[in-house]
């Protein structure tokens, strides 16, 4: 009975011993060639808090990283991932990103990658509703953080360490962070210097370190198996067309999808929000996107990526202004973020597409917060031109005046 028993838990454990001490180079050589390629639009949360995808795309020239959050959802027909497969582009840009995707997460992402960085051309997309007073909260943060990356920054000695001493106190105020005990004790290691800290993180680092491992191989497996395909819509429509026909185009598929409401939202969209419209009308008359925690982030994101050496565009979405008029939201709390952004940006020196004069722009958004339809078209040409180093001002991008 006693053998019964205790067997199976003896071939589990024996397993489990099995599994963490394969090698991490034998684990690799039997993830598939194609996953990168496949993760490119998969927008698989596994992959964007791991590392081993990441680090492979990297490696490649041949792709285009973007980085935003939900917008990148947003796949029709002129979303960057087809348009420039469709236009037989030189590169194939890479999503990252998802609901709730804020700066923190994409400070320790760009930290995760720091020294592939260098010269590497990316997209980062900004989005207002990011910017509310008080920052980034658990209900964002808890489900997009990445343990890997967070004891990854821990063991980090290519960032700045002005620069992480500043994340890890905006760190320690998220759950994931300061409940675990190992890495919270890492990370006030890094802030405090008394003499009982650094006791406690001398004896804390060895397992920490271990664990760690364990995070890279856990990454490693989920890396072999693959995420699942992407739904995403492939058209050859935009196929030898002008900006002017593709924005005609884009005009024509906004109008035909959205029939039912005068916020020019998506018809699949405003159904949803329905119920709720009337009871938002003049609701929001103290907003602002002007201040709050979240431009402290956003600079930690600029940080990393000007020590890194990348070379980022970085673009400004509008607001629904249709839509944010309705709900009392004041024009001058839109443009505090829109002039603020800007200016924080190209004092990095870097360029960024602003589309601020947009908001009352007919299909730009595709609902009350998302890019969409001609949001696209001008995005996919200031990508374009960005890529090739071409300063043309009907894309709107402003370059610093160091470039």
């Amino acid at each position: 009975m006693k053998k019964a028993i205790f067997s199976p838990l003896i071939a589990a454990v024996l397993v489990v011993i099995i599994v963490f001490t394969i090698p991490n180079q034998w684990i690799e050589s039997m993830i598939p060639k194609q996953r990168v390629a496949q993760a490119a639009t998969e927008l698989n949360p596994v992959m964007f808090q791991g590392k081993y995808i990441q680090q492979q795309m990297l490696d490649d020239q041949h792709y285009l990283p973007m980085y935003g959050s939900s917008e990148l959802s947003r796949l029709d027909k002129f979303h960057p991932s087809n348009y420039f497969q469709e236009t037989g582009a030189p590169f194939t840009p890479f999503l990252v990103g998802r609901g709730g995707t804020e700066s923190l997460i994409h400070f320790l992402n760009f930290s995760e990658h720091i020294d592939q960085l260098k010269g590497r051309k990316i997209v980062f997309i900004i989005s207002p509703q990011w910017f509310q007073r008080t920052g980034t909260d658990e209900s964002h943060f808890v489900p997009n953080y990445s343990s890997l990356q967070g004891y990854d920054l821990a063991f980090n000695k290519n960032v700045d360490p002005k620069v992480k001493k500043m994340a890890i106190k905006r760190l320690l105020r998220f759950t994931p962070v300061k409940k675990d005990p190992m890495l919270s004790t890492l990370y006030k290691a890094e802030i405090h210097h008394d003499p009982w800290t650094q006791g406690k993180a001398m004896i804390v680092r060895p397992f920490a370190l271990i664990y760690r491992n364990m995070l890279t191989k856990k990454d490693l497996y989920y890396s072999l198996a693959g995420g699942s395909p992407s739904s995403r819509e492939i058209s050859s429509v935009v196929r030898n067309k002008s900006w002017n026909e593709l924005e005609n185009l884009a005009n024509q598929e906004g109008a035909r999808l959205s029939t039912n409401n005068r916020f020019y939202v998506s018809n699949y969209q405003y159904n949803k929000m329905r119920k709720s419209v009337p009871f938002l009308k003049g609701k929001k008359r103290h907003m602002t996107y002007g201040k709050g925690l979240e431009y402290h982030d956003f600079q930690l994101v600029l940080d990393v990526l000007k020590e890194s050496g990348a070379k980022p565009l970085f673009i400004s979405i509008p607001c629904n202004g249709f839509w944010y008029d309705y709900t009392g939201f004041p024009k001058e709390g839109r443009a505090a973020y829109y002039n603020r952004i800007r200016n924080q940006v190209l004092k990095m020196g870097f360029p960024i597409a602003d589309f601020s004069k947009h908001e009352y722009d007919p299909y730009f958004l595709k609902d009350t917060i998302h890019i969409g339809w001609k949001g696209w078209v001008y995005t996919d040409r200031a990508i374009k031109d960005f890529y090739n180093g071409v300063k043309n001002p009907k894309d709107e991008i402003i370059w610093p005046t160091n470039l």
